[in-house]
């Protein structure tokens, strides 16, 4: 795992820009480090050393020196297709993954995407055609940016690269504050800052250095063909062999390899799998309240298959304090607490591996959210009641102080694309007319996603939800944080059940495999059943829960908030009196916890990465002093 720099090289970049960009982000590798330079390109590399310690050193060129690799990643089936290279009657130098790409290059051009397994982004200046060359991994594990202004072009690992070339404007994209409001994220290419962009999951980038034309093109698209005759049985029977496959690749590494665990079924099938290949150590946070720790489920799992478990305890003084070093390491504001309790869990895990195994994917591929299982409640609404009468009821109802079914007959008179409960997940478009201080800015962020429940108009809602999250809330959220906390603290997470095959079968599945009544992930479920004790193959999820909403309560927290939301800065973007409005509701258990960490995270963000247009101090106002992390186990 590592952390990949470039830039088109102009005559005002001196050699130091692209060693000061690398080494804004040695978090990603301090292992090593290298640089190539030549008239037109410059490319830097951080390495963290995972497989064939002694070699594999980036930028890596090809036998004729016509092409420059940089790669952050794994390829699982390298072997695999270096035995096919080999054949072709290409010599390779080393026994690392890398180096199966750029041969893959010389031989099939952008179809060797077609070829690979694992997670990755790369980039590979193509010399002789005086290109770059750049794709990312089928579900977006792993980043890649670029800016492009025109005049200036760079990419790399992460955004804050950037901030060291002095071709970089740093500007805020005020544009796209309300798709964050509303998502916790922005779900497409665009970013917080002006001209950066994300290369999508499954897409490749072709630039060319001398017309400076970009074109970025789609390579893999995930897209169900359901086999409606599939029995749940076989089913399960097949997800076990594919688990097992997707274990044993992800364990392939010259270092030790540990896991994370939680009280959850994924992260306990995926680690009594990978025990059964070797002795491997998991790792599980939790807190002092038994309400949102899972601690005991972890440490009672790990002992039944003989596996150590090491816990880790956070307190609310450690994840206040520890947001400023959280948000500058995730490049863009994200505002699920839970990023915060996979900072300290990686950070912990760090200490003593390189290398974790995680859970994350069964509920996207195999249907394991709650909400999903009201897509059979609101077709029937739909399907029976008409839809002047759901508009009409929709109407009445809006205004009315909460009581219990008023959101269920709100949502009923929306089509699916408007009531996914993802879309308004934080601020829906008549907060953001109270938040806003910018009432143009007020768009409708809905539009941005509809052509993922247009793209599968067809499909049983259920299946449209996972799409949905599939390609959004998973690249977007769920990926995104586990690369950057994890990097953060130099470990690299693996995740066997997000995979080019798990995802080639969860496809296949019809509905009548992934729920049952109200079960969720049957199929995956009755898998894990003949793996893993019952009660954890059954048990409901959790969702990395944590006591925020009760901290946010208590005077010193509720007190920081308000300062915050009460500041200059706030001020700047927000209607402050509707925010402790908010806040105030919180406190006496009538709103919403993440409505106010959005907020909170977003101006701790702005700090961070704009500290130049903030007043003096501002960010020590609103954090409270690092304390010693507690470590127990």
């Amino acid at each position: 795992m590592c952390g990949f720099v470039g830039t088109i090289k102009t005559d005002k970049l001196s050699d130091d820009v692209i060693v000061n960009m690398a080494n804004r982000i040695k978090h990603r590798g301090p292992d090593d480090e290298a640089y190539f330079k030549d008239d037109k390109v410059m490319m830097g590399f951080r390495r963290l050393s995972i497989i064939d310690l002694a070699h594999g050193k980036q930028p890596m060129e090809n036998n004729e020196e016509t092409t420059v690799l940089t790669f952050n990643g794994e390829i699982y089936n390298f072997k695999e297709v270096r035995k096919d290279l080999e054949a072709l009657d290409y010599v390779f130098k080393t026994n690392v993954d890398s180096e199966v790409l750029l041969h893959g290059y010389d031989a099939w051009g952008s179809k060797l995407l077609d070829h690979l397994r694992g997670m990755f982004a790369f980039s590979i200046y193509d010399r002789k055609n005086g290109k770059i060359f750049a794709a990312r991994d089928h579900f977006g594990m792993k980043p890649f940016y670029y800016y492009n202004d025109g005049e200036n072009f760079m990419w790399g690992s992460e955004i804050k690269s950037f901030l060291d070339h002095p071709g970089f404007k740093k500007e805020f994209n005020m544009k796209y504050l309300p798709y964050h409001l509303s998502f916790e994220f922005i779900p497409g290419r665009e970013t917080l800052f002006k001209h950066v962009f994300k290369l999508l999951p499954g897409e490749f980038m072709t630039y060319d250095i001398v017309t400076k034309d970009l074109k970025c093109e789609r390579y893999y698209k995930f897209e169900y063909d359901m086999d409606p005759n599939k029995q749940v049985e076989e089913s399960s029977q097949e997800i076990e062999k594919l688990v097992d496959d997707s274990v044993d690749a992800h364990m392939i590494a010259d270092v030790e390899v540990g896991s994370f665990l939680s009280s959850g079924v994924d992260s306990s099938y995926v680690l009594n799998e990978a025990s059964k290949l070797k002795d491997i150590q998991s790792f599980s946070l939790g807190f002092d309240d038994p309400r949102y720790s899972e601690l005991a489920w972890s440490t009672k799992f790990a002992e039944k298959i003989n596996q150590k478990n090491t816990q880790i305890k956070i307190t609310e003084a450690d994840y206040f304090s520890s947001l400023p070093t959280v948000l500058y390491y995730m490049d863009e504001p994200l505002s699920n607490p839970s990023a915060i309790q996979l900072y300290f869990l990686a950070k912990s895990t760090s200490k003593h591996v390189k290398v974790a195994l995680s859970g994350e994917g069964a509920d996207e591929f195999f249907g394991g959210y709650n909400t999903y299982l009201e897509g059979d409640t609101f077709h029937k609404y739909q399907k029976y009641v008409p839809g002047f009468v759901r508009s009409a009821l929709a109407a009445a109802v809006k205004p009315l102080p909460r009581f219990h079914g008023r959101k269920f007959l709100i949502r009923g008179a929306q089509p699916i694309s408007e009531r996914y409960y993802r879309v308004n997940y934080v601020y829906n478009e008549d907060e953001r007319a109270k938040l806003l201080k910018d009432k143009s800015l007020n768009v409708d962020t809905g539009l941005m996603t509809k052509h993922l429940f247009d793209e599968v108009s067809d499909l049983d809602e259920k299946s449209q939800m996972q799409y949905f999250d599939i390609n959004a809330w998973l690249p977007y959220d769920i990926l995104h944080k586990a690369d950057r906390m994890s990097m953060a603290n130099s470990l690299e997470v693996r995740m066997p059940l997000v995979d080019r095959e798990i995802a080639k079968y969860a496809r296949t599945l019809p509905v009548s495999n992934r729920f049952s009544g109200a079960e969720t992930k049957y199929a995956f479920r009755l898998a894990a059943k003949n793996n893993v004790p019952s009660d954890v193959a059954k048990k409901e999820k959790m969702g990395f829960p944590s006591p925020l909403a009760t901290w946010m309560k208590e005077d010193k927290y509720y007190d920081l908030i308000k300062g915050a939301f009460t500041s200059e800065v706030a001020q700047r973007f927000f209607n402050s009196d509707y925010l402790v409005e908010i806040l105030d509701k919180h406190r006496a258990g009538q709103s919403s916890m993440q409505k106010l960490f959005t907020i909170y995270s977003f101006l701790i963000w702005y700090a961070v990465y704009f500290k130049e247009d903030v007043p003096e101090g501002f960010l020590e106002s609103i954090t409270v002093p690092v304390p010693a992390m507690n470590k127990v186990g």
